[in-house]
């Protein structure tokens, strides 16, 4: 499966954006679904996922309450509603997909494909 990500930008603190994430590929329905982000100098990490029926869902804990993870499968897409940003969140932001389908895996060694990535600047 091939992922291509968008909806990055410039924003300021408290505003929103959503980040899309269209797969190509037969098996998209079947794949648990993960963003992470990295931020300059540090490592990449895991923002949140969903499972392959996005009946499950995880969070990391510095976004929980303010982002919402989503899928649309008729669209082959995965969505990322990021509400009240802040300065913190930014950093590039990647869509990966897991062909272990059951499981909200944090560790990046555990996706087998991943989009290029969509910056995200929080700034006044």
């Amino acid at each position: 499966v091939q992922l291509q990500a968008s909806g990055g930008g410039l924003v300021q603190p408290g505003d929103s954006l959503r980040l899309s994430c269209v797969a190509s590929g037969r098996t998209f329905s079947y794949r648990a679904l993960s963003w992470f982000r990295q931020a300059p100098g540090r490592e990449r990490e895991f923002v949140s996922g969903l499972n392959w029926s996005g009946g499950r869902t995880y969070y990391a804990d510095s976004v929980k309450g303010r982002f919402a993870i989503s899928r649309e499968d008729a669209k082959n897409t995965v969505y990322l509603q990021m509400d009240n940003l802040k300065p913190e969140d930014t950093a590039v932001y990647f869509c990966a997909s897991d062909n272990k389908p059951w499981r909200i895996s944090q560790s990046p060694e555990d996706y087998d494909a991943w989009g290029q990535g969509t910056l995200v600047t929080v700034s006044s």
